[in-house]
């Protein structure tokens, strides 16, 4: 198991900006507003050649009546519990706050060791004001400025101090799963059900998930990355600049994607936006499986099922072999068929089919029925190859390869979906001249 290190602390003190420095990237959404970072997200740091994890929390407030901050705690709770090493920050320009104080003492409690960083030191003054720190007792207390970055590489020396020597970084080579929708359609709901326990805060309010959250399935010998993503809205409805960076780190998670799982929600149907993500998906040509969540609370008769199935796949048409499951998250119904169908759907992301074989399957279909002459030129597919790309691709070598239209490349694609069971992959068919 990999060193993982946590950032906790109030809301507001420069958490999310710290942890992008450590990361690297913009990771997590950094805004002026207290209180942005809801859920737990998580990086990888690189420092003199040691790899570790960072965990990013929200703003731990103990005693609150709001329920995102309720919620918050838990979330901080779990990431103390997950952390090798907990980076404490608080705010020079403050002081000790009550606050601090109070997770302090869920600090010490905790027995994992704690680096204390005291941040906004950014001139001399300030760095008087932040001795006063050292009264909360710990050893480690460090001070920098995460918005310029000053001190950074003093916290990072020290982190990297605590890792041991026979620690080493598991790449994860696994399976990884991206949960996309609306708002409000169940994806964290439907996560939480698949690992057991609550990693994602999930409240009737849309748009709770602003981050994408990284959770690792390691059960029922079935081992993948789960990422969970902010619901991507139209876009005359994103307002506020975090709705915007949530989008982005939607889309930006299809990218990190082997396979996709897109909730719909089965009380409103398959709606514009949902195909504005198919559409996504399938442009960055990933897997995709289809959950349609809440069909319990769909009044039923003999062929709704059938019915709603076929209306998904006339929206989604021409790429409309893919599998749709009709689920309840909430009452976990049917969630372990989704994982086992993308799975499957992931295995055909990977399939290597044999030169020999395409020809000798695809030839005769060919042969069956040949592509229509254009322009009184006949056309001839000789050969078939697969192409060494991440995307499904093939290629065929005939004799006027800019003569083949679509129809007759759609016809290609289903026979191969037919022959090798590629459902929920998007394939790329390639004309060449032979």
């Amino acid at each position: 198991m990999s060193f993982t290190v946590a950032i906790v602390g109030r809301p507001n003190v420069g958490k999310s900006t710290l942890f992008n420095r450590l990361v690297g990237a913009r990771q997590a959404i950094t805004d002026d507003l207290s209180g942005v970072t809801r859920d737990r997200q998580y990086g990888v740091s690189v420092w003199n050649g040691r790899t570790f994890n960072v965990i990013d929390t929200g703003g731990f407030v103990p005693h609150s009546d709001d329920i995102f901050e309720k919620a918050i705690k838990d979330q901080v709770q779990i990431a103390v519990e997950e952390a090798s090493l907990i980076v404490f920050m608080t705010d020079a320009t403050t002081g000790i706050t009550d606050l601090d104080d109070e997770m302090a003492r869920v600090l010490r409690r905790s027995g994992k060791p704690v680096i204390l960083a005291v941040n906004k030191v950014d001139n001399h003054n300030r760095s008087l004001m932040a001795s006063e720190f050292y009264g909360l007792g710990f050893e480690e207390t460090l001070f920098l400025s995460s918005i310029s970055g000053t001190g950074t590489g003093e916290v990072l020396d020290r982190i990297v101090d605590f890792i041991p020597e026979d620690d080493k970084f598991e790449v994860l080579d696994i399976p990884k799963i991206t949960i996309l929708g609306q708002p409000n359609v169940g994806k964290s709901t439907l996560l939480n059900a698949l690992v057991g326990r609550e990693r994602n805060i999930v409240t009737d309010i849309a748009g709770t998930t602003r981050d994408a959250i990284h959770t690792r399935y390691n059960l029922f010998n079935k081992d993948f990355l789960l990422i969970d993503t902010a619901g991507i809205r139209k876009k005359a409805k994103v307002h506020e600049n975090l709705e915007f960076y949530s989008v982005i780190r939607a889309i930006k998670s299809i990218d990190e994607a082997d396979v996709c799982i897109l909730v719909l929600d089965a009380t409103l149907g398959i709606e514009a936006q949902d195909m504005q993500i198919f559409k996504l998906i399938e442009e960055k040509r990933k897997g995709v499986v289809i959950a349609v969540n809440k069909w319990d609370l769909v009044e039923k008769e003999t062929m709704t099922l059938k019915h709603f199935e076929d209306a998904i796949r006339a929206k989604i048409e021409p790429f409309n072999d893919v599998p749709i499951l009709f689920i309840s998250a909430k009452e976990k119904q049917r969630i372990f068929k989704v994982i086992e169908e993308v799975l499957k759907v992931y295995e055909a992301t990977q399939i290597k089919i044999p030169t020999s074989d395409l020809n000798d399957k695809m030839l005769k279909v060919i042969e069956k029925y040949p592509p229509p002459a254009y322009r009184g030129e006949y056309i001839k597919i000789k050969y078939v190859t697969q192409l060494p790309t991440r995307a499904l691709s093939f290629a065929f070598f005939c004799n006027h390869p800019d003569y083949v239209k679509k129809p007759y490349k759609h016809y290609l694609e289903n026979r191969l979906r037919e022959f090798y069971d590629l459902s929920g992959v998007p394939i790329n068919i390639y004309m060449r001249k032979k």
